[in-house]
């Protein structure tokens, strides 16, 4: 079935592509020099897009994109990204405080290294399904998505902490 486009959608939607293309590369490049990680900046960056359009369909799409408005986004986003990591971060603080010892096992600090090591995104999907217990439709619903990109998202997050894990850890002289 064709969806049949007004000539302000049209126009929008072409307006809205033309920045993409122009604006795409320059807006990943800055928010990996802030995050040094490739999927999470191409994560942010695709967040920073879909925001961009949100606020192109506002006031009957009135509202205008530029670059500035972009990379003032993409820093918001990065510091929300800041955010939750300093979160992640005091949450294995608080259960290592809690259970007054550190990891039972080298196991244990090898699967927790492994869970800090991930991007945002996949951490986040583990965590909710394995230790939060959620089922797909509830972390979806966290997530914004339905249960079936749940999976996707499981499946995916899974083989990259298996990819990981496999993988030496870094070293601190490295990591620096």
């Amino acid at each position: 079935m064709k969806t049949i486009q007004t000539g302000d959608e049209r126009g929008r939607s072409t307006r809205f592509t033309t920045v993409y293309a122009r604006e795409h590369p320059r807006v990943v490049a800055f928010v990996h020099r802030r995050v040094g990680d490739r999927g999470a900046s191409e994560e942010l960056a695709a967040e920073v897009f879909r925001i961009a359009w949100e606020h192109t369909l506002k006031d009957g799409g009135e509202g205008e994109i530029t670059a500035g408005w972009l990379f003032v986004t993409a820093r918001n986003l990065v510091r929300n990204h800041y955010r939750a990591e300093a979160r992640l971060g005091e949450l294995h603080r608080r259960i290592t405080d809690e259970l007054g010892r550190t990891a039972a096992t080298d196991q244990d600090s090898a699967v927790l290294d492994t869970l800090d090591r991930l991007p945002a995104h996949h951490r986040e999907v583990l965590v909710l399904s394995y230790w939060d217990g959620l089922s797909a439709a509830e972390a979806g619903a966290v997530l914004g998505c339905g249960a079936p990109a749940v999976w996707v998202r499981l499946h995916r997050a899974r083989k990259a902490f298996r990819d990981l894990y496999r993988a030496p850890a870094p070293s601190p002289q490295e990591s620096a």
